[in-house]
């Protein structure tokens, strides 16, 4: 060894030794922790649930069970929505030929948790197999929004991008997570609207992130507008929106959901 190099591992010997006799011995290394402890603002206190599905304690509650009090028709504004209601066993159904229904309340950025059923008795095929869709914001009639698509594919073919938990035409699921038909099946979604500048044009696109059954689905996907049966998506300015439900028009028998709660975030 030439006395330059032993020179450099005498230093670095002597840079590295103390720093292991500290980590050896258990001791914490200089400074003050206090200086990067943050105390607030101190976050709410949330109950949660007995379970993931059950709404917490800071949820507003879309649907309990008994009645579609917070929920009104789209085509003509008329509350309660028509819908069948199952308060015995806590569901409701959709009406066919009624139409879309959405809720009283506009909703920014929001935590959803929906379940929905298909019917163990569901025909059809493709897109006409217990097709509705869950509408992530409503910004206008008919099916005027944001589309997560409801639909039957537990072993039913369709366009990919059109297939269950699809933002549809838009985004393709991660995963195909579909239970049987007859099993009640649960959609957690994550929104955060858009955003618009004073002159209408696009500040920053929505997002959204969707577990199906506890299955990751959607990872913070950005919108490219609202969802399109035909043509391209595009943006035009809004507020707070509704969220709405799909009366498809489909001749399949129609589908049920249950346990509906929001968190405004």
């Amino acid at each position: 060894m030439t006395r330059r190099t032993l020179t450099i591992a005498i230093c670095t010997s002597a840079v590295w030794l103390p720093l292991l006799v500290v980590a050896a011995r258990g001791q914490q290394p200089q400074g003050d922790p206090k200086a990067t402890e943050v105390w607030e603002p101190v976050p709410k206190i949330v109950t949660p649930g007995k379970t993931a599905s059950d709404a917490p304690s800071d949820a507003i509650v879309l649907f309990d069970g008994k009645n579609l009090d917070q929920w009104v028709s789209v085509k003509d504004g008329s509350s309660p929505a028509q819908w069948t209601v199952d308060s015995k066993d806590g569901f409701f159904t959709v009406k066919k030929g009624t139409g879309n229904i959405q809720t009283k309340r506009s909703f920014t950025d929001y935590q959803l948790h929906i379940e929905w059923r298909i019917p163990t008795d569901i025909t059809g095929k493709d897109q006409a197999r217990g097709n509705s869709g869950v509408f992530l914001a409503s910004v206008g009639t008919g099916d005027a929004g944001y589309e997560l698509q409801v639909l039957d594919c537990y072993d039913n073919k369709t366009y990919v991008n059109g297939q269950t938990a699809s933002i549809y035409k838009q985004s393709i699921p991660l995963a195909n997570a579909c239970r049987k038909p007859g099993e009640w099946q649960t959609y957690d979604v994550i929104w955060t609207a858009p955003r618009f500048n004073d002159d209408g044009s696009l500040k920053s696109p929505a997002r959204v992130t969707v577990f199906h059954n506890g299955v990751l689905v959607q990872n913070n996907y950005e919108l490219k507008g609202v969802t399109q049966y035909i043509g391209q998506p595009t943006y035009k300015k809004h507020g707070p929106a509704p969220i709405k439900l799909q009366d498809h028009g489909d001749p399949s028998p129609a589908i049920s959901f249950r346990n509906i709660w929001v968190r405004e975030l």
